[in-house]
């Protein structure tokens, strides 16, 4: 009997839970088809789901976090761009624009799903362990990636100083995952280096575009002009592994070398707001000397809004790879409880109406980076006409033409930039633009 009784009763309790959820789904399969409504119904069916999973979960779950995961899944569908912030989240993101943070100091998208690096910062943990571009983040310590937010993702590489992560990164020419074991840092990322490169020649590398970038941009193009006698022959702009930053400080850097009135980028997205257009003001510009902008899969966003304003208006001449192709603008958004939206509102074109969405800046001169040796050869190498015996020397005393060629690479910068072929290539041609103004025309 006791058996039996039961027995009974779970048969009555299988039956009671089928018919719960039999009703569960009907309900859902209603409001489902209710989403080609209006939204007042999508909504409904959003608080029905809410509702079931408060009561219904098999344990109790706080219904902020809910409402935040919800959100989190709402945005991450738009695009890779667009994410929910929390309190702690946002805090840090308006501490990232000030140039300061902790971390690992890399810059990460999702591509094709898959958690993606668009460029290390410069003299990080992750830039000195030789994270490239590119290369897919597998997984965070023992956490696959597949199913993280870029927020989540964020979260998990930041973390105290002195602190280690371990991350499982995939590239091109691989045959295996290869781990990297990372300790975190503050990371203080300097937005402008410059220095002179040769006599007249000088270099600016931006590695960020944050809120001090053109202040920092016109102190370093004053400096360069003091060290050469106040002004310049020729400038390298490097935004290769720049992913970018503010937009803003992207006209405002692009201001500098492009005349006054002159379109520098356009926005434009559903919202009147959203329709922008940016030229560049009055105020102190260069001289119009040659530049060569470098770029590669790491320059995106910011980076190439400049990068594209200086070719279509034939100020500098690209060089370097495609670049990474990003041609959203997100705007951020603080909502009540100090959290934050991230949401892509704008598209953005170059002057000429070029979109770079997911396609990137095409350079007028295609140049890969390859690794130089470090030794030249020796003068004493090579063997010349007066190193013959029996040689014919000059008779008498007529004067020589001893012009002297423009001596290349023998520049006076230092080790790092010598070994740099990308850069080594602008200065040639920069120096080469020097030396064909020198050319006599042919007669007519």
């Amino acid at each position: 009997m006791f058996r039996s009784g039961k027995g009974r009763k779970i048969t009555i309790f299988i039956t009671v839970v089928s018919a719960l959820v039999i009703f569960i789904s009907m309900g859902v399969q209603r409001r489902c088809a209710a989403q080609g409504g209006n939204d007042y119904e999508s909504i409904e069916l959003f608080t029905d789901v809410l509702s079931i999973v408060k009561k219904s979960y098999v344990e109790e779950v706080d219904t902020k976090k809910l409402i935040y995961g919800a959100i989190n899944g709402m945005l991450s569908s738009l695009d890779p761009h667009s994410s929910f912030m929390p309190p702690e989240t946002y805090k840090e993101m308006k501490i990232d624009t000030k140039g300061s943070f902790g971390g690992l100091g890399i810059e990460i998208t999702i591509k094709d799903g898959i958690l993606t690096v668009i460029s290390p910062i410069e003299d990080t943990p992750a830039f000195k362990a030789g994270i490239k571009a590119g290369d897919q983040i597998l997984k965070i310590d023992d956490k696959f990636t597949k199913d993280l937010t870029i927020t989540d993702a964020v979260k998990r590489m930041r973390g105290p100083k002195g602190s280690k992560v371990t991350i499982s990164i995939f590239r091109e020419g691989l045959d295996k995952p290869k781990e990297y074991t990372l300790e975190r840092d503050i990371i203080q990322v300097k937005s402008v280096k410059f220095k002179t490169l040769d006599d007249g020649y000088g270099y600016v590398r931006i590695a960020q575009f944050q809120e001090k970038t053109d202040d920092d941009l016109d102190k370093a193009l004053k400096t360069l002009r003091d060290e050469n006698g106040g002004n310049l022959r020729g400038l390298v702009l490097d935004l290769r592994n720049d992913p970018g930053g503010l937009l803003d400080q992207a006209v405002r850097v692009t201001e500098h070398f492009i005349d006054e009135g002159k379109l520098i980028v356009y926005t434009e997205g559903r919202e009147k707001d959203s329709k922008m257009k940016f030229t560049s003001r009055k105020g102190g510009k260069e001289q119009h000397y040659p530049m060569v902008v470098l770029i590669n899969s790491g320059s995106a966003s910011a980076s190439e809004i400049v990068a594209g304003a200086l070719q279509d208006h034939k100020r500098a001449v690209v060089m370097g790879t495609q670049s990474f192709g990003k041609g959203s603008v997100q705007t951020i958004i603080p909502l009540s409880d100090n959290s934050g939206l991230r949401l892509t509102t704008a598209r953005y074109f170059t002057p000429s109406g070029r979109s770079i969405q997911a396609k990137g800046i095409t350079p007028d001169i295609v140049a890969e980076r390859v690794e130089l040796a470090a030794t030249e050869k020796k003068e004493g190498m090579h063997i010349r006409e007066k190193d013959l015996e029996n040689h014919f020397e000059v008779e008498g005393k007529e004067k020589v033409d001893e012009k002297k060629p423009v001596k290349t690479p023998a520049y006076k910068a230092d080790e790092q930039v010598k070994a740099d072929s990308q850069l080594l290539r602008a200065l040639d041609l920069l120096k080469g633009w020097e030396i064909l103004k020198t050319i006599d025309k042919p007669a007519a």
